[in-house]
């Protein structure tokens, strides 16, 4: 819906939105008021409201969503991969499903992110048995990796 609605300045790339979060980034602080009074104009025309507990303005920089967003970039924010940067290999099909969703939602960030998934993804198969090969334990390594 909000894609939908918004969807003019996401195709500028003014907008990055996430369910019923929208953060408005641009390169400059008049473009970003501009910005701003658009959203807000076609968020009251369709009877949107605006939640002032969690509306920030005005940031260079600002985590959100499991990401660091700044006036330069689009970044993972460390403190969110590293919890699992210390968690073992997994030793089932939930344990590594959990891990492949977790790094697929960083996907944008991750070089080859599919050619290195892919055996991990062959080892969830619901015919096969769970088994970590020494290439499953590469790929898993070199994925894990990748988030830091």
């Amino acid at each position: 819906m909000l894609n939908t609605i918004f969807y003019t300045e996401l195709s500028e790339g003014w907008l990055i939105i996430y369910i019923d979060d929208i953060i408005i980034c641009s390169d400059s602080w008049s473009l970003n008021l501009e910005i701003l009074a658009r959203v807000v104009d076609k968020a009251i025309g369709v009877n949107i409201n605006i939640s002032l507990k969690k509306f920030n303005f005005g940031f260079e920089e600002l985590k959100a969503l499991g990401h660091i967003v700044s006036v330069l970039s689009l970044g993972i924010d460390k403190n969110k991969v590293a919890e699992v940067l210390l968690n073992p290999i997994p030793q089932n099909k939930k344990e590594m499903m959990s891990f492949l969703g977790f790094a697929c939602y960083y996907r944008q960030h991750l070089k080859d992110f599919a050619i290195l998934a892919k055996p991990l993804y062959r080892i969830c198969d619901q015919q096969k048995v769970f088994e970590m090969t020494q290439e499953r334990i590469e790929a898993y390594e070199k994925r894990r990796k990748s988030l830091t």
